[in-house]
């Protein structure tokens, strides 16, 4: 039974990845400030900022919650721009991630999944894409605070791999992340084209989400590697075509749209991962 140590499941996503694991016969230690809403598995809580608590608890040294683990999921963060000052959010995300990056490789942990986000695409594409579907082809272009800590955090990943060619690290660019009851909002946006226009009205529902995780911790390469993980359909009933037309008229087509699905593409995850995506706000509307 591999046993992974998980930061940050006591959050939105957090609790689909600690529920994916456990049933997919993973043991499971979370890691948290906050106290999880159910009990799926152990709690420790610790401050992600200090060096020494995240070292303790990597490397096996808390009472009663001890390793070796196999493998590190981080997803611990403050989880998007504008919620905390911008000094506070970059001050807490991107030391957490060196601090878990150089813990897992002090304890001799070569398997680590983190949370990156779609924001290092462009995000709110004020400036408009370079083409869609966007895929990790482009180089990366944080517009906030918080895309920047993330766009260092991938950075500090193909770092820490180039040092370590046994190291495996996959980077997760999650869309916005929905649970099922979040979906009655869903048909509300096809009033205004511009609603969610942000993220090229993309989501990823936090099922799937978890399920991108495991894939990624069961992945057999090496190296740093990213993934835009979203859902397979978009948040519109309206057409990729009439959307594009209306709100980006001048971006190219890298491909044929097809009528709902995803802009944000998901080939890369689909290819190496074997990522499929199996919920769709549409099943619950």
């Amino acid at each position: 039974m591999p046993k992974v140590l998980v930061t940050g499941g006591s959050g939105k996503l957090g609790r689909a990845v600690l529920k994916d694991l456990v049933a997919h016969g993973y043991e499971v230690l979370n890691v948290d400030q906050a106290a999880p809403r159910e009990a799926l598995c152990p709690t420790l809580r610790i401050d992600l900022r200090d060096f020494g608590q995240v070292a303790a608890a990597i490397l096996g040294g808390t009472d009663e919650k001890q390793g070796p683990f196999d493998a590190v999921v981080h997803l611990a963060a403050i989880p998007a721009p504008g919620l905390q000052a911008n000094p506070t959010t970059f001050a807490n995300n991107v030391p957490a991630t060196y601090n878990v990056l150089e813990a897992c490789r002090l304890a001799g942990i070569r398997n680590v999944v983190f949370a990156s986000s779609e924001t290092v695409l462009g995000l709110p594409f004020e400036t408009p894409p370079p083409y869609v579907p966007v895929d990790e082809d482009y180089a990366p272009r944080p517009e906030s605070a918080y895309s920047l800590g993330k766009r260092l955090d991938e950075a500090m990943a193909a770092e820490f791999c180039r040092w370590d060619k046994e190291l495996k690290i996959v980077g997760l660019r999650f869309s916005n992340v929905m649970d099922v009851e979040d979906y009655a909002a869903f048909p509300a946006f096809d009033h205004d084209a511009r609603l969610r226009k942000w993220n090229l009205w993309a989501y990823i529902d936090a099922r799937d989400g978890a399920q991108a995780v495991r894939r990624g911790l069961e992945a057999g390469f090496k190296g740093f590697e990213p993934f835009i993980i979203a859902n397979a359909d978009s948040v519109m009933t309206r057409s990729n075509a009439a959307l594009m037309a209306e709100v980006f008229p001048t971006v190219p087509h890298k491909t044929t749209l097809s009528p709902n699905g995803t802009l944000l593409s998901i080939e890369k995850a689909r290819k190496l991962l074997g990522y499929s995506p199996q919920h769709s706000w549409r099943n619950h509307v």
